[in-house]
């Protein structure tokens, strides 16, 4: 029997192989709106949540992001390159790491204004079921973080 009810093990059963796939077709949607700001995926996310609250030591970002620091430490060195964002020891804290926003990071974040809108645009999905999903996935991750190793 090919149903694929019958079939736990059927490949478009598995949540995983769907989050995986809806997710490198989402990012391949923002490459061509992030590129004219000269920014990847990745290091759009690192600037959303710098624009949020700067500045921002790199355990508080990565934290924010689900990121170890072996994996930002690199988007932030070409942050840094770009003028966006300078790297300073605290001077409370010399172990400390804080993240600040340059003027040019700053002002960047008014172009990226367009960025959810266009990407929307591209999805051609109506808002409401956006947010849904954005909603549905967060319980999703909450779930995942909570569940045993």
């Amino acid at each position: 029997m090919t149903d694929t009810v019958a079939n736990p093990l059927a490949l478009e059963n598995q949540v995983c192989f769907a989050l995986a796939v809806a997710s490198r077709s989402v990012i391949a949607l923002y490459r061509p709106v992030l590129e004219p700001l000269g920014l990847t995926h990745p290091q759009y996310l690192v600037m959303l949540a710098l624009w949020e609250h700067d500045p921002r030591s790199v355990g508080e970002l990565g934290t924010a992001l689900q990121l170890e620091p072996a994996t930002l430490s690199p988007l932030l060195k070409r942050l840094e390159a770009a003028g966006y964002v300078t790297r300073t020891r605290s001077a409370g804290d010399e172990r400390r790491l804080d993240i600040v926003l340059t003027a040019s990071g700053r002002a960047l974040r008014s172009k990226a204004l367009a960025v959810p809108a266009a990407v929307a645009e591209r999805l051609a999905v109506p808002l409401e079921t956006l947010e849904h999903t954005r909603d549905l996935l967060t319980g999703l991750i909450a779930a995942a973080t909570r569940a045993p190793a």
